[in-house]
């Protein structure tokens, strides 16, 4: 049997085996999909930001996962600071916004979430951002969407008290390592890592297993973050 492109790259993509993935789609491959790919090995490797803004930009201009690729791009210039456009601020949001209006239930929650976050961590508007990220985490716990979930309650755990900050951090590692999402598993150890004490023996040992990933899948800002 011949295995299907989209299916392998989808599992190549979970992995955060983001050339394999691309280059397993054929030339007639979901263009969303190839997007989602390409914008998110931009986001972990900061590498390929020409070839991921090109396939955004193939997407139909309605389509609701453009404007929530194309505000994605411009929040990740800004955030790492890679070539930033005078006008990423406005774009993200616009982008975040007409998803929002025009996508469906779980393409509205995402849009919520990374809207909250440009609120967060650009603005550093804790007060605008919280009811986003509440609103869309009340889809994911509504639609039992784990994933979704463990990136929300990573955001909102840094505005609580420590206790439960850490335990919001560490279910969000759980629900990452559930469905074997590795960069994203790798990223919650080392935030988990991070907001442990030092003399903490579970901070060594997230530290220990999460850098040979890191290092592996090149998520370069992660180690230097950590």
């Amino acid at each position: 049997m011949v295995a299907d492109g989209a299916y392998v790259a989808r599992r190549l993509y979970v992995l955060g085996e983001w050339d394999a993935a691309l280059a397993a789609l054929g030339p007639d491959a979901e263009p969303e999909l190839r997007a989602e790919i390409a914008v998110d090995r931009w986001f972990f490797r900061i590498e390929g930001h020409e070839e991921a803004a090109k396939a955004v930009e193939a997407l139909d201009p309605a389509s609701p996962t453009r404007y929530l690729l194309t505000g994605r791009l411009a929040y990740s210039r800004l955030l790492f600071r890679r070539d930033p456009r005078p006008d990423d601020r406005a774009v993200a949001e616009a982008g975040y916004r007409a998803a929002v209006e025009s996508g469906d239930e779980k393409t509205r929650a995402w849009a919520q979430f990374h809207w909250a976050v440009l609120l967060d961590n650009i603005d550093e508007d804790q007060d605008g951002a919280l009811p986003l990220y509440e609103t869309s985490l009340e889809v994911a716990t509504k639609t039992g969407d784990g994933y979704l979930e463990s990136y929300i309650i990573r955001h909102l755990a840094v505005h609580k008290e420590p206790a439960e900050r850490t335990a919001m951090l560490r279910r969000s590692l759980h629900l990452r390592a559930a469905p074997g999402a590795r960069p994203q598993t790798l990223a919650a150890q080392a935030l988990l890592a991070h907001n442990l004490p030092e003399n903490d023996p579970e901070r060594a040992e997230l530290l220990r297993v999460f850098r040979p990933g890191a290092e592996e899948l090149r998520i370069g800002w992660l180690l230097r973050e950590a």
